[in-house]
Protein backbone atom coordinates (compact mmCIF):
# COMPACT_ATOMS: atom_id res chain seq x y z
CA UNK A 1 0.00 0.00 0.00
CA UNK A 2 1.40 3.38 -1.07
CA UNK A 3 2.42 6.00 1.51
CA UNK A 4 -0.53 8.21 0.62
CA UNK A 5 -2.95 5.47 1.31
CA UNK A 6 -1.58 5.19 4.98
CA UNK A 7 -1.64 8.69 5.29
CA UNK A 8 -5.56 8.87 4.32
CA UNK A 9 -5.71 5.77 7.28
CA UNK A 10 -3.68 8.27 9.58
CA UNK A 11 -5.84 11.45 8.47
CA UNK A 12 -8.99 9.39 9.23
CA UNK A 13 -7.77 8.75 12.53
CA UNK A 14 -7.08 12.51 13.70
CA UNK A 15 -10.42 13.50 14.27
CA UNK A 16 -11.30 10.83 16.50
CA UNK A 17 -7.72 11.60 18.38
CA UNK A 18 -8.89 15.21 18.97
CA UNK A 19 -12.61 13.69 20.23
CA UNK A 20 -10.73 12.05 22.81
CA UNK A 21 -8.85 14.93 23.93
CA UNK A 22 -12.12 16.87 24.17
CA UNK A 23 -13.92 14.21 26.84
CA UNK A 24 -10.60 12.72 28.34
CA UNK A 25 -10.69 12.88 31.92
CA UNK A 26 -14.49 14.66 32.19
CA UNK A 27 -16.00 13.54 35.30
CA UNK A 28 -19.42 14.52 34.17
CA UNK A 29 -18.87 13.78 30.22
CA UNK A 30 -22.51 12.55 29.09
CA UNK A 31 -22.16 9.61 26.94
CA UNK A 32 -26.05 9.64 26.31
CA UNK A 33 -25.83 13.46 25.03
CA UNK A 34 -22.19 13.84 23.55
CA UNK A 35 -22.88 16.24 20.98
CA UNK A 36 -24.76 18.78 23.56
CA UNK A 37 -21.79 17.67 26.35
CA UNK A 38 -19.25 18.84 23.95
CA UNK A 39 -21.06 22.07 22.85
CA UNK A 40 -21.07 23.47 26.67
CA UNK A 41 -17.56 22.96 27.03
CA UNK A 42 -14.90 25.58 27.44
CA UNK A 43 -11.12 26.12 27.02
CA UNK A 44 -9.11 22.96 25.72
CA UNK A 45 -11.90 21.33 25.37
CA UNK A 46 -13.96 23.06 22.98
CA UNK A 47 -10.88 23.80 20.77
CA UNK A 48 -10.60 19.88 20.50
CA UNK A 49 -13.80 19.60 19.58
CA UNK A 50 -13.38 22.64 17.03
CA UNK A 51 -10.22 20.94 16.09
CA UNK A 52 -12.07 17.28 15.68
CA UNK A 53 -15.34 19.15 13.23
CA UNK A 54 -12.29 20.82 10.96
CA UNK A 55 -10.46 17.58 11.03
CA UNK A 56 -13.33 15.57 9.43
CA UNK A 57 -13.55 18.23 7.13
CA UNK A 58 -10.18 18.44 5.53
CA UNK A 59 -10.05 14.54 5.70
CA UNK A 60 -13.64 14.74 2.82
CA UNK A 61 -11.29 17.11 0.38
CA UNK A 62 -7.80 14.80 1.19
CA UNK A 63 -9.73 11.97 0.65
CA UNK A 64 -10.78 13.29 -2.46
CA UNK A 65 -7.57 14.70 -3.74
CA UNK A 66 -5.49 11.18 -2.97
CA UNK A 67 -8.23 9.57 -4.92
CA UNK A 68 -8.27 12.11 -7.79
CA UNK A 69 -4.42 11.61 -8.10
CA UNK A 70 -4.71 7.83 -8.38
CA UNK A 71 -7.53 7.63 -11.07
CA UNK A 72 -5.43 10.20 -12.92
CA UNK A 73 -1.74 8.40 -12.41
CA UNK A 74 -0.35 11.27 -11.24
CA UNK A 75 3.76 10.44 -10.09
CA UNK A 76 2.89 8.15 -7.20
CA UNK A 77 6.35 9.69 -5.09
CA UNK A 78 5.20 13.10 -5.69
CA UNK A 79 1.42 11.93 -4.41
CA UNK A 80 3.17 10.11 -1.00
CA UNK A 81 5.55 13.37 -0.32
CA UNK A 82 2.55 15.64 -0.27
CA UNK A 83 0.36 13.68 1.74
CA UNK A 84 3.12 13.28 3.98
CA UNK A 85 3.54 17.12 4.06
CA UNK A 86 -0.74 16.69 4.32
CA UNK A 87 -0.50 14.61 7.50
CA UNK A 88 2.59 16.90 9.18
CA UNK A 89 0.50 20.31 8.53
CA UNK A 90 -2.62 18.80 10.04
CA UNK A 91 -0.82 17.69 13.49
CA UNK A 92 0.80 20.72 13.36
CA UNK A 93 -2.69 22.38 13.18
CA UNK A 94 -4.37 20.02 15.85
CA UNK A 95 -1.42 21.41 18.52
CA UNK A 96 -1.76 24.81 17.74
CA UNK A 97 -5.25 24.70 18.38
CA UNK A 98 -5.02 22.76 21.18
CA UNK A 99 -2.29 25.99 22.48
CA UNK A 100 -4.64 28.58 21.43
CA UNK A 101 -2.21 29.43 19.29
CA UNK A 102 -4.59 30.84 16.03
CA UNK A 103 -2.51 32.50 13.93
CA UNK A 104 0.05 29.42 13.74
CA UNK A 105 -3.26 27.26 13.44
CA UNK A 106 -4.41 29.60 10.51
CA UNK A 107 -1.00 29.28 8.63
CA UNK A 108 -0.98 25.27 9.63
CA UNK A 109 -4.44 24.80 8.39
CA UNK A 110 -3.42 26.74 4.91
CA UNK A 111 -0.72 24.86 4.02
CA UNK A 112 -2.47 21.48 4.91
CA UNK A 113 -5.64 23.21 2.46
CA UNK A 114 -2.98 24.23 -0.36
CA UNK A 115 -1.46 20.55 -0.39
CA UNK A 116 -4.51 19.53 -0.98
CA UNK A 117 -5.07 20.86 -4.14
CA UNK A 118 -2.14 20.46 -5.48
CA UNK A 119 -2.54 16.94 -4.60
CA UNK A 120 -5.59 17.37 -7.26
CA UNK A 121 -3.84 18.79 -9.39
CA UNK A 122 -0.91 16.98 -9.60
CA UNK A 123 -2.40 14.45 -12.19
CA UNK A 124 -3.29 16.88 -14.69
Amino acid sequence: MSTALWCLLIAGWLPIVCAGIAKWGASDFDNRHPREWLAKQEGHRQRANGAQQNSWEAFTWFGIAVVVAMLTKADPGKVDDLALLFIGARVLYIGFYLANMSSARTLAWLGGFITTIVIFASGG
